[in-house]
């Protein structure tokens, strides 16, 4: 079975767009910093300004509906998973606290009675 691969081919129009895109979030970043002497609203206004035409600019290029597209396949995955009920849940935490408990009392006792067959016993120390 052959698989094919399509590739999209970035125009000049798109990777203008992506710079303009990048360009306004600079300049919104700049022009909040800028603006600090006229006051919080200004600030404000030119970064959300910026960053929404940056976003919109962003979205209607190719890279933007890929985007897109994967958050739309994305979503629709999550749709598809079936959550454990809350009965499911916590059975399955408690075996996992269970298995914990167990295995710190094993590794325990196995240091412990590794200690006191090496010192004890093989080397004679007394602790």
């Amino acid at each position: 079975m052959a698989t094919s691969q399509v590739e999209t081919v970035s125009t000049g129009a798109d990777k203008a767009k992506l710079g303009a895109a990048i360009a306004l979030v600079i300049a919104s970043l700049a022009g909040f910093y800028l603006l600090g002497r006229q006051g919080a609203v200004a600030q404000w206004g030119a970064l959300v300004v910026g960053l929404a035409a940056a976003f919109v600019l962003f979205m209607a290029s190719e890279s933007g509906k890929e985007l897109a597209a994967f958050g739309r396949d994305a979503w629709k995955e999550v749709k598809k998973v079936v959550w454990p009920t809350r009965k499911e849940a916590i059975q399955m935490t408690a075996y996992v606290f269970g298995f914990v408990v167990i295995m710190a009392l094993f590794l325990f006792l196995t240091d412990k009675t590794l200690e006191w067959a090496i010192y004890d016993l093989l080397l004679g120390w007394k602790h």
